[in-house]
């Protein structure tokens, strides 16, 4: 199985494409009109300034016809994670990452990222939707199936076994009716006591074909060459083959009359998720496999890092927040930090609007003896800020504009409370080690409303996500604010 990485939002021309697939120019084009059916490769004009591109903006995608040998467009992967197409594993690492062409290890890191940030909806992605059709997501079957093991090991079903002085639950009427009974001054004693007791049935038909499909699975991660990329140790739990259990209508009804007398929650997700590998038949091997494990919209996904790491204060309620000094009566304790941004009236209808500023993340640090009331803005951005050159790829004029009216917005809440210090900063990420302080962004006529100018600070993201995924902060002193 072909094994390549590629970068999130890099342009690629259709014969480096043919390259990374090593396929016929034929069935490249194949591969490229799929991959934009499922929204994770994009066409783009090709220009100068496309190459010199790091996002990309809506009104540049194209939507025409891709032809062989075309060197009209440029292509552009929207993705972060790994696809599997055709036989060919596509490793997508996010733009940032620029000195290695094969970041094996900071691409296992975002993969625990990604687990963690998906885990709270508790679902399986079994398939994949596009305009025009869905397909089997057969990776997030054999990930789900793989992951649940590690959790809850084998699918197993008990039976009851009653046997003499057992250490199970004693059965008196088993035991009075059926036992010896010895007489003693009017009082009856049993020798033998009647007990019952649940084991496992090592023998279970389901049992055995989950260990079946495991053994299956781990293999097909292996030659994928992802067992290791997410973290999977190998199983080898069954010698067996699906053969073995029945053809396939065959297995699929006895997985269906399981499922009906099962009314446990993961031993319904098991069958029902083998119940779709069966069903499906697939292999990623297969010409029209298209599985996926990841993100179109990694932004959300690096804000919701910050966000925990830097301890979000936005939907915390007022009475639970330290303050410099106590909550002024004029604030609700129950009211959250959101609540208290204005919302627009509109006097023709004498309403306000639902919709208002929204900031990424508020924290309230104390430093010392001070309080600092800190807007930030996780900036998902490649910016090149350099002396003396023109900055490229930075927020745009409403990203900076929003981030001063933030501020404003929590103005009189500031004084109302006598914090020390405002502080306001985009946080961007880096492959770099260490935090890298990019200065100030400023307008002189907000800054002249008494607002501090927007800190920029380049924050490692491997450092971020590794106290993201165990779960602790960070400390604020390390972006020298």
């Amino acid at each position: 199985m072909i094994s390549k990485y590629v970068r999130e939002q890099k342009r690629y021309t259709q014969e480096e494409l043919l390259n990374i697939f090593e396929c016929a120019e034929a069935d490249v084009i194949l591969l490229i009109r799929k991959l934009k059916e499922y929204g994770v490769l994009k066409a783009v004009k090709a220009s100068d300034r496309q190459c010199e591109m790091s996002d990309l903006v809506d009104v540049d995608i194209e939507v025409a016809d891709v032809e062989i040998g075309e060197n009209e467009f440029l292509y552009v992967f929207t993705f972060v994670g790994v696809i599997v197409i055709a036989g060919c594993v596509l490793k997508c690492y996010p733009k940032y990452l620029f000195s290695a062409d094969e970041p094996k290890k900071e691409l296992q890191q975002i993969l625990k990222v990604l687990e963690k940030y998906n885990s709270k909806e508790q679902i399986i992605r079994m398939l994949n939707d596009s305009s025009e059709s869905q397909t089997f997501n057969l990776l997030a079957v054999l990930l789900f199936l793989l992951q649940d093991y590690y959790e809850n090991g084998t699918y197993n079903n008990t039976e009851e076994i009653i046997e003499s002085n057992g250490s199970g639950e004693i059965l008196w009427d088993k035991t009075i009716n059926e036992t010896f009974t010895l007489l003693f001054h009017n009082r009856p004693y049993y020798i033998d006591l009647q007990t019952r007791r649940r084991i496992n049935d090592d023998y279970d038909y389901f049992k055995r074909l989950h260990e079946c499909i495991l053994t299956k699975a781990a293999r097909e991660l292996r030659s994928a060459d992802l067992l290791d990329m997410f973290g999977i140790a190998e199983v080898n739990l069954s010698d067996e083959n699906l053969d073995d259990f029945g053809d396939e209508e065959y297995i699929l009804y006895q997985l269906e009359k399981e499922l009906n007398s099962q009314f446990y929650t993961r031993k319904q997700q098991v069958l029902k998720t083998m119940y779709a590998y069966i069903a499906h038949s697939s292999s990623l091997y297969d010409i029209d496999c298209l599985s996926i494990y990841g993100t179109n919209n990694f932004n959300l996904v690096w804000e919701a890092v910050c966000a925990d790491i830097l301890d979000n204060k936005l939907d915390a309620c007022l009475g639970t927040l330290k303050l410099p000094i106590a909550l002024q009566p004029q604030y609700n304790s129950r009211k959250r930090l959101i609540d208290l941004i204005e919302k627009p009236l509109w006097t023709a209808a004498g309403k306000t609007a639902n919709d208002t500023l929204t900031p990424d993340l508020i924290t309230i640090e104390k430093v010392g003896r001070d309080y600092w009331f800190i807007v930030f803005d996780a900036k998902y951005y490649n910016a090149c800020l350099e002396p003396e050159a023109a900055p490229k790829g930075q927020p745009g004029i409403e990203s900076i504009t929003k981030q001063y009216l933030y501020q404003l917005a929590y103005q009189q809440f500031i004084a109302d409370h006598a914090f020390s210090a405002v502080k306001n900063c985009f946080i961007m990420p880096t492959e770099s080690e260490t935090v890298i302080d990019k200065g100030e962004v400023s307008l002189q006529m907000l800054s002249v409303l008494g607002l501090q100018n927007i800190k920029v600070r380049f924050l490692p993201a491997a450092l971020a996500y590794d106290y993201y995924i165990s779960g602790r902060k960070i400390n604020i002193d390390v972006l020298k604010l």
